[in-house]
């Protein structure tokens, strides 16, 4: 028996076939864009999702043996933000306004004035920001009051595709959770008082919400159809990507902390949710949802600021050299300038920040610039940025009082490179260990839940024991010496350009 573990990401969807014994047997996957109508606006199409989706299962379905031996699909997603607003007939209304998309700042502060901080931490276990969907559906409903009144639900990109395979809608607690606002992260619940005061009627919400592990529904025949599924194959809530990575990665027990790091970067832990602070993000862990939580903070770009220099680097030179060509070239070149790339910081808030530091107004910039500095220290300038970004979400933890072992596992592109992994040991003061050739990711975490909920893997396993992790990269403490120094300044460099920032942002007369 197999299992059908899928992903729904920010630039692509894929997913896994895995034998419950975590042989993974085949992988596919299908890229896609983000639209940016306007600056620091990020909008996807769920139609686009689904088609990926179904792509992506139909192959792997045809690298089985036999669909019959397909035992459970599970889906997990991107944080989608507003979620996709559907009509009546779950008919997408218009594309969802997903994580990245910051444009809700009136929204933010008009809840500000309404809603006392300490009673949104109380309830949701959250602040306040652009990045939470419940912002965003306050932009649609005072932008776009057309498309708000023809909404009849807000679905998360994972129960969107459920939807289409088996004509059943639930929210999973980590999609919940992770709107904000109107969840009630201590009770698992919808919060009516929030939901009445912030004005957001929970009609519109899903109201069946489970753990990600439980199974909602089987394959419709006309989903069948389409996939290559059997008709009557389970299918699980799934999650959020991120806790579904974590999980991925073998984290289980408090204080198991893992960043994930790919377009953006997501560094969380696992706890019992007796901590919960504004600075950092929690939502219900995807596994044992009902009394674990799961607390992030992170970098809107790191792989995403990366993906931009090489671009530039190819737009300049177009005949040099492919995409993989100049990102490896690149990470040899910065490899042989020291720590601190001759005095030239960046600050990678490309598309403002989330937590810890919840800015809206933050811009990029790089600060130290010379003739003297090339290509090669701006590239490793802004590798130092996404890890003096993961020291600052790490440390919001400590002070918030969680559990954090002095180990951080870490998944993504970013565990491909030896200079960034050394990098992210040496600021962090962490050991960084990642998963030997790579791993799978969040397809993985959804694979094994699949094994669970449909009894092919043992109850009491542990998804440990599929993954084989490499031995890890120790900080080296002369340069963590030197990075002490330098993140010093960045956290200043940061703080003296806030009110340019500020002024940036503010509407031109």
């Amino acid at each position: 028996m197999v299992l059908v573990g899928i992903d729904i990401g920010t630039h692509g969807t894929k997913g896994v076939l895995v034998r419950s014994n975590g042989e993974v047997c085949a992988s596919a996957h299908r890229a896609y864009s983000v639209l940016h109508p306007h600056p620091l606006w990020a909008e996807q199409n769920g139609n686009v999702w689904l088609a990926a989706a179904i792509e992506v299962i139909n192959e792997l379905v045809h690298q089985a043996d036999r669909p019959g031996d397909i035992a459970g699909v599970c889906v997990s997603g991107l944080y989608g933000g507003s979620g996709i607003p559907v009509d009546k007939q779950i008919r997408p209304i218009r594309p969802c306004l997903i994580w990245m998309d910051r444009r809700a700042v009136d929204e933010v502060e008009a809840v500000r004035h309404t809603v006392a901080a300490e009673k949104l931490l109380a309830v949701s276990g959250n602040t306040v920001d652009t990045y939470f969907g419940f912002t965003k559906l306050l932009w649609l409903k005072e932008n776009e009051p057309e498309n708000w009144d023809r909404t009849a639900l807000f679905l998360p990109p994972n129960a969107y595709v459920n939807y289409h395979l088996t004509g059943e809608i639930a929210i999973d607690h980590s999609s919940a959770g992770n709107l904000g606002g109107v969840y009630d992260l201590k009770n698992r619940c919808w919060s009516k008082e929030m939901a009445e005061v912030l004005g957001i009627p929970l009609e519109k919400m899903p109201s069946r919400l489970v753990p990600s592990d439980r199974v909602i529904g089987t394959i419709t025949r006309d989903a069948a159809v389409k996939t290559g599924l059997c008709e009557g194959t389970p299918v699980l809530a799934g999650g959020v990507d991120a806790p579904m990575a974590t999980l991925a990665a073998g984290a289980a027990a408090p204080g198991h902390n893992v960043a994930m790091m790919g377009t953006s970067t997501c560094w969380g832990v696992i706890h019992s949710g007796a901590h919960v602070a504004e600075r950092l993000v929690s939502m219900p862990h995807v596994a044992d949802s009902e009394n674990t939580v799961y607390t992030w903070g992170g970098a809107a770009t790191s792989g995403a600021l990366v993906e931009w220099a090489v671009e530039i680097l190819q737009s300049l030179h177009p005949q040099a050299m492919s995409g993989s060509d100049v990102l490896r070239a690149m990470d040899e070149r910065a490899a042989r300038i020291a720590p601190g790339a001759d005095g030239l910081i960046a600050m990678p808030y490309f598309m403002g920040e989330r937590a810890p530091l919840w800015d809206q107004n933050a811009r990029g910039a790089f600060v130290g610039l010379t003739l003297a500095h090339s290509s090669a220290h701006i590239f490793r300038a802004i590798l130092e940025a996404s890890a003096f970004s993961l020291r600052q979400a790490i440390e919001a933890g400590v002070e918030m009082g969680l559990p954090i072992s002095g180990e951080t596992m870490v998944v993504g592109g970013v565990a491909k490179s030896p200079l960034w992994m050394s990098i992210l040991a040496d600021v962090t003061g962490q050991r960084m260990k990642t998963i030997r050739a790579g791993g799978f990711g969040a397809p993985l975490a959804d694979a094994f839940l699949a094994g669970k909920a449909t009894g092919k893997i043992d109850p009491e396993a542990n998804i440990g024991d599929w993954i084989e992790y490499t031995e890890g990269i120790a900080p080296d403490a002369a340069k963590q010496e030197r990075y002490e120094r330098l993140y010093r300044i960045y956290r200043t460099t940061y703080k003296a350009l806030s009110p340019v920032y500020d002024r940036l942002s503010a509407p031109l007369p």
